[in-house]
């Protein structure tokens, strides 16, 4: 009973610290922050989460199964991302070069590649922050 607010508020403000990660991963190309930094937001809320409610329930949410598909295929997303300007004829990760259409500047959409490969790298970092995270809990314990 005794950390009942802190689970009431966190039930609140995590969903909302989570959103905000994506946001700065998805927007990240066109706005300060970027992928690394939305990925760090988004597993300071799920490391949050295991603090608050114990090391059994975060992995009841996030599973070391899902955790370590998502770290390797985040990083194959971003070498398959990569290999697109390769294919096209152009040097790894050239979007311009590639003819791959940059869109306009400041929109969203900006960028050719680089939002889908930061979106990659957001979900890798942040995978591999609850990884860490769950790995010294478990020592610890």
């Amino acid at each position: 009973m005794r950390d009942f607010i802190l689970k009431r508020v966190a039930a609140l403000l995590l969903p909302f610290i989570q959103m905000y990660g994506l946001y700065v991963i998805l927007h990240g190309h066109v706005s300060p922050g970027g992928s690394f930094a939305g990925g760090i937001v988004v597993g300071l809320a799920f490391i949050a989460f295991t603090t608050i409610y114990g090391l059994e329930r975060g992995r009841a949410k996030v599973p070391e199964k899902v955790t370590t598909l998502v770290e390797s295929y985040g990083t194959l997303w971003y070498g398959i991302m990569g290999m697109v300007g390769i294919f096209k004829g152009a040097p790894f990760l050239a979007n311009k070069i590639a003819g791959i259409d940059l869109g306009e500047l400041g929109a969203l959409s900006s960028g050719g590649l680089i939002g889908l490969i930061g979106l990659g790298v957001g979900i890798r970092v942040a995978s591999t922050m609850i990884t860490l995270f769950s790995t010294m809990m478990e020592e610890e314990s």
